[in-house]
């Protein structure tokens, strides 16, 4: 018991020393991140999103286990072999959102943020960076709220303009790359193999990393961002177990993110970056199993790339105020 604790451990620290590398100050981008020994990283197969992997200890004769992902990362998690322990990303990424948006705050704590679908809200708005979300989504008619997912980012800083979004998918396939880039409105191209890197001319700094084939990439500013992007589609038995109406014509691709943070001042807001202020105060449900983060009109923008919503700081130097969240409905 006493080793496989040390082993949850080292698995642990070593992911999260993965999560928070930095960018490469040379001009050649770094290689990809190096995974644990013994582990293993699960993502969606062609027909089945249920993966499984067998973990054989040569050390002793029993039959191998079998380990797949946990419901709350079926697309992707970690495996440590041998002893088939799993991990989600979502459970070492500062700042993750995961399905229907659920943040990890910078105070550490999670949330939910719904949104609304077919609209865009900001996520991150500070005098040098500013990150809007659209989110996509069904609406169920007994709820009083849609099932939302992000769908694409917008990110601006100085006077560039970094778009990313997950392509609409009839049928998903998972060997089919279905992420779109651009950077100040032309396409980011990169093949489409493991370790493949784009840096951009105009900002050295910034740099696009696939982390899988297809659908993976991992997007740095130097000193600035951090961020893990994976394409997921929810599938007829996603739809089937949360009611979501999920229809052939389209799978609702969507994102699975991660961000890191490493300039953030203490004036930042939006509905992500506001946890990261030193005078924020967690005023959110703490009885509630997940949180939900509330005042949605204030983060909403009239574009992917609007500054606009009543939030906003980009652009500009504003004085501190007190902090304090919507409360959760």
């Amino acid at each position: 018991m006493a080793a496989t604790r040390r082993a949850c451990v080292a698995v642990v620290a070593a992911l999260a020393a993965v999560c928070a590398a930095a960018v490469s100050a040379a001009a050649q981008a770094a290689p990809p991140p190096r995974m644990p020994p013994g582990s293993q990283v699960i993502n969606p197969g062609r027909y089945k999103r249920d993966q499984q992997l067998a973990c054989d200890d040569p050390k002793d004769k029993k039959k191998p286990c079998v380990a797949k992902c946990d419901k709350r990362c079926p697309d992707q998690c970690v495996v440590l072999c041998p002893g088939c322990k799993t991990f989600c990303m979502c459970d070492f990424y500062p700042g993750v959102s995961c399905g229907d948006p659920r943040f990890t705050g910078g105070d550490g704590n999670n949330f939910y943020f719904h949104g609304k679908k077919d609209q865009d809200f900001c996520i991150v708005s500070d005098a040098d960076l500013h990150i809007n979300a659209h989110f996509i989504g069904k609406r169920n008619p007994a709820m009083s709220r849609d099932f939302t997912w992000i769908q694409a980012l917008g990110i601006r800083f100085a006077d560039h303009r970094l778009y990313m979004a997950a392509q609409k998918t009839a049928k998903w396939n998972n060997d089919v790359d279905r992420l779109e880039l651009a950077f100040d409105g032309a396409p980011v191209d990169i093949p489409a193999e493991f370790g493949a890197v784009w840096q951009s001319a105009a900002v050295p700094g910034l740099t696009v990393t696939r982390t899988a084939a297809t659908n993976g990439v991992r997007v740095q500013l130097k000193g600035v961002f951090d961020i893990m992007a994976n394409v997921v589609p929810i599938t007829e038995e996603d739809s089937r177990v949360h009611n979501y109406g999920v229809t052939e014509d389209d799978s609702l691709a969507h994102f699975d993110l991660g961000f890191k943070f490493f300039s953030l001042t203490n004036d930042v807001h939006g509905v992500l970056g506001q946890t990261y202020r030193t005078d924020y105060i967690n005023q959110l449900s703490v009885s509630s199993n997940m949180p939900v983060m509330g005042g949605a009109p204030k983060y909403v923008t009239s574009d992917i790339f609007a500054t606009d919503c009543s939030v906003a700081r980009f652009g500009a130097r504003h004085a501190g105020i007190s902090m304090v969240t919507a409360r959760a409905y």
